[in-house]
């Protein structure tokens, strides 16, 4: 099993038939159905599942493609890192992130070396804290921006300089819109969605106001569309969706206010590209 046969692998699964895969691959149908064979057998299982016109794949074939996409991702990363590795500073800074506003202190931190070194490129990651570790451990991304307690036996952390708030995303026209702040109490037997990382969290500091928690998101956005249907509220940081004009959403913190910094952390003894440490010295001069 080689980087060209996962390649042809991932093509065939894309083009959905094998002679369509041959034809933008420039090779002939029978040298890649062998090939597929010569996979299956190596691997002692069956990929797909024969006897349909299109690409059909077996259980163990939908495992395979998630790793065929990781290696083609991590064979990438280590032409990048080769070539960053020249003189010129060059690369890409991968980056993953929750949802928070404290991210602009990132993204201008990016544009800031980006401007002074043209040759680097910035690859950005979305995701919750679960996400980006299991990202982060197989070294698909380079760093992390977290809200969570961070595991400093594993991981080296910067933390944020500001704070992101917490609150409730609800319709204009829910009766809690009328109130300018929410509590707990306010929220009794109102069905709300949590972040999936935040969801024992809140099901702790709500104390005797139990929350009525219906679902968990990993990004706020599609959460968001639920609380527009009127399916649920949620709560989640300040400023992720917009509210301002036509919207007919709107946002009320959370008093007592409970507010959250996050953290950036990357693996410990892991070695930093030329492009990621003038990013990371970058980062640490700002928040300084």
């Amino acid at each position: 099993m080689d980087i060209e046969t996962m390649q042809y692998y991932l093509r065939v699964i894309q083009e959905g038939t094998i002679s369509g895969a041959a034809r933008a691959l420039h090779i002939a149908q029978p040298a890649l159905s062998r090939r597929m064979k010569e996979l299956e057998e190596e691997l002692g299982v069956q990929l797909f599942v024969r006897g349909n016109r299109k690409i059909v794949l077996s259980d163990e074939g939908v495992i395979l493609r998630k790793r065929a996409e990781e290696i083609i991702r991590l064979m990438h990363i280590a032409e990048d890192e080769l070539l960053q590795a020249k003189e010129r500073v060059a690369g890409t800074v991968r980056i993953g992130a929750g949802e928070s506003r404290s991210f602009s202190l990132l993204a201008k931190t990016a544009g800031e070396l980006m401007a002074e070194y043209p040759d680097i490129r910035i690859h950005i990651t979305s995701g919750d804290t679960q996400d980006l570790l299991e990202e982060l451990d197989k070294g698909l991304i380079d760093c992390a921006v977290i809200f969570t307690n961070v595991d400093h036996t594993a991981y080296q952390a910067i933390p944020l300089p500001e704070e992101d708030r917490f609150g409730v995303l609800l319709r204009k026209d829910h009766p809690l819109a009328q109130k300018e702040e929410l509590t707990f109490e306010d929220l009794q037997n109102v069905p709300v969605m949590v972040s999936r990382a935040s969801e024992s969290w809140f099901s702790s500091v709500s104390g005797d106001n139990a929350l009525n928690i219906i679902g968990t998101y990993n990004l706020i956005y599609n959460a968001s569309l639920l609380v527009e249907n009127r399916v649920c509220c949620a709560l989640a940081f300040d400023g992720l969706i917009n509210t301002t004009g036509d919207s007919p959403l709107c946002f009320r913190p959370l008093v007592p206010e409970l507010s959250i910094r996050g953290s950036l952390i990357r693996r410990k003894y892991q070695p930093a590209s030329p492009a990621l440490q003038h990013f990371i010295e970058r980062l640490q001069n700002r928040f300084k």
